[in-house]
């Protein structure tokens, strides 16, 4: 909470807004799937705790998950859900305007997920007196270097990627349906280790096959696989709301020249940048050992490789701050967390290989043991014959 207030003086805000669920996690602990409705957390930065405002049945959840005072939570009545008169922004602020609040300079996460439009203009009716800034991301930098029990967490779920990708790797098969794939996924990803369950990722498993790898974002279909199919697989292990993601592709009988060239180039970029990490070099500069590897082989890449990432819910794992690519100067530091992903889409077919790492004191430490190759199954016994 205190390098949170510290972030609010920099900024000139008095009373920052928060919306995003996993800042509200991050700062006292909260955690329901209730960010269907809204809900808000209010950090006072001449006050001890913050406030908790959100839906009725959900208040208790708070109670449950919080370390704040039962005072400091306070929900509004269910009229508010989804009204077409009424507004949970409404409600929050007249408690601003009861508790002294609404005449300071009001941070709000403008670009959150969870904050609509309604609910800024709904506020700034509510609150004519008050000045609103542009608190986008605060507390998301604010959790940009890690301690050593989200760490703790990061490794756990870096154990349960491992194992649910072995999952994922050994169940793909001719004739076998996607979704049945995805099924085992998820049991994998929620039964996690025999010292440990998981939790349910912020994404869900993304799992194009075939032509569908010449993009990364697509999940599964009741279509079976065949043979010559390419798969990608994107997953993550989860542990406490706390991700380690991991991707790998592989193919199902004989790959095509093109995809083993392909997968080469990828695995050697991935692995260029991988040992150039350490901390006092910049975000920027990691991506550039990327791109001047495959480079050497002609291929090009504009977006990003990768993004920090930790602590989250839907409908992302990544934190929405420092990202590797051209023009972040982020400099790294000791347990900061990303995900790394350079994978190559092009029209036809795609390869993709991930790993989620930590900034060591020395280099870099991945957060999954898995093996870093292009993955072949065998053909179906038809084909084979």
């Amino acid at each position: 909470m205190l390098k949170t207030k510290e972030r609010m003086a920099s900024e000139g805000i008095e009373v920052m807004l928060i919306t995003d669920p996993a800042n509200m996690h991050y700062l006292t602990g909260y955690d329901g799937w209730s960010f269907y409705v809204h809900q808000m957390l209010v950090v006072m930065i001449d006050e001890e705790q913050p406030i908790w405002i959100g839906r009725g049945q959900d208040a208790n959840g708070a109670k449950a998950t919080t370390w704040l005072y039962h005072q400091n939570i306070i929900s509004y009545p269910d009229d508010h859900v989804q009204s077409l008169t009424k507004h949970p922004m409404d409600f929050v602020a007249k408690i601003l305007t009861e508790i002294g609040q609404s005449k300071r300079v009001i941070g709000v996460e403008k670009d959150s997920y969870y904050f609509t439009a309604m609910c800024f203009i709904r506020l700034k009716a509510g609150l004519p007196n008050a000045v609103f800034k542009d608190g986008t991301n605060l507390v998301n930098w604010v959790r940009l270097v890690k301690s050593p029990k989200e760490i703790e967490y990061m490794k756990k779920a870096g154990k349960i990627a491992g194992m649910t990708m072995q999952t994922a790797v050994e169940s793909v098969e001719a004739g076998v349906r996607e979704c049945d794939v995805a099924a085992k996924i998820y049991r994998a990803q929620i039964s996690g280790t025999k010292e440990y369950g998981g939790d349910y990722p912020a994404i869900v498993p993304l799992m194009p096959a075939g032509r569908k790898t010449s993009t990364p974002h697509l999940t599964w279909s009741d279509d079976c696989y065949k043979d010559g199919d390419t798969v990608i697989l994107e997953l993550a292990g989860c542990y406490k709301r706390y991700h380690a993601p991991l991707a790998r592709t592989l193919v199902i009988g004989q790959p095509s020249h093109e995809v083993s060239e392909l997968s080469k180039v990828v695995i050697e970029g991935l692995n260029a940048a991988i040992d150039f990490i350490k901390p006092g070099i910049t975000c920027e500069e990691v991506e550039a050992v990327w791109r001047t590897t495959i480079a050497k082989s002609g291929f090009t890449k504009d977006s990003r490789i990768g993004y920090s990432l930790g602590l989250n819910y839907p409908p992302d794992w990544g934190e929405h701050t420092a990202s590797l690519r051209q023009g972040d100067k982020t400099v790294l530091q000791p347990n900061m967390t990303f995900h790394m992903i350079p994978g190559i889409w092009l029209d036809d077919y795609g390869v993709e290989l991930s790993e989620s790492f930590r900034v060591s004191e020395a280099g870099c430490e991945v957060l999954a043991d898995y093996p870093r190759e292009l993955f072949v199954k065998p053909a179906s016994i038809e084909d084979v014959s």
